[in-house]
């Protein structure tokens, strides 16, 4: 095969796979999770990459209760804004660092040798120690799962691409809040400095 996934040398980037976004406290919103199948899904990448020797990364929202490291921005849209009611000034994140709800979900198994990323902006590597840790743990390519895409995801796979970072974008295992812009991503932005595959597809490289 061209371009094997070489487990010694690559890492599972989970993107705020928190239990705010993943087992959240509205009924609504925890049952629209669970018809989409990304927990089911997550478990499976994880169990598969533990298996095959490959570390985790947990890229966690960290902000303080006050959000006093939150820096606003004028922009067109925000999450309880419609495109065309603005501008207005950005909101901080829902995220507080030492909650309940910063935490890795259950579903990926985490462990004290995986590795924490408190991040404070939408990209993992800004201000963190990710790259150091991909790079002393001899790490040249990433898979990268989680959400959302049009948000975090999108800024780390930039950001990881500048870092001349391999790339493995797990389609069906991110989450976005607009399905339009996600899908976006995955068909025009990212598979021109990245690879698109399924869940199915990483664990069947990987097992080989």
């Amino acid at each position: 095969m061209d371009f094997p996934i070489i487990p010694a040398k690559t890492g599972l980037v989970c993107f705020d796979t928190l239990n705010i976004y993943l087992h959240p406290d509205d009924p609504a919103a925890q049952a629209a999770v669970n018809q989409s199948g990304i927990l089911g899904r997550l478990e499976r990448l994880g169990n598969a990459c533990r298996a095959a020797g490959i570390p985790l990364f947990y890229p966690q929202a960290d902000h303080r209760p006050d959000f006093k490291d939150f820096a606003p921005h004028i922009v067109d849209a925000w999450w309880d804004v419609e495109k065309g009611q603005g501008p207005v000034k950005s909101t901080p994140p829902p995220v507080k660092g030492g909650t309940h709800g910063a935490e890795v979900i259950p579903e990926l198994n985490p462990q004290p040798t995986d590795y924490f990323i408190k991040k404070h902006r939408w990209s993992a590597f800004f201000q963190t120690h990710l790259e150091l840790s991909l790079r002393t743990a001899g790490i040249d390519t990433i898979i990268l799962c989680g959400g959302a895409v049009e948000v975090g995801v999108g800024s780390t796979a930039y950001a990881a691409r500048d870092w001349d970072l391999n790339q493995i974008i797990v389609r069906d295992a991110c989450s976005g809040r607009n399905q339009a812009a996600a899908d976006m991503f995955m068909d025009e932005v990212f598979p021109y400095f990245a690879r698109v595959l399924t869940v199915d597809e990483v664990i069947a490289q990987i097992q080989q």
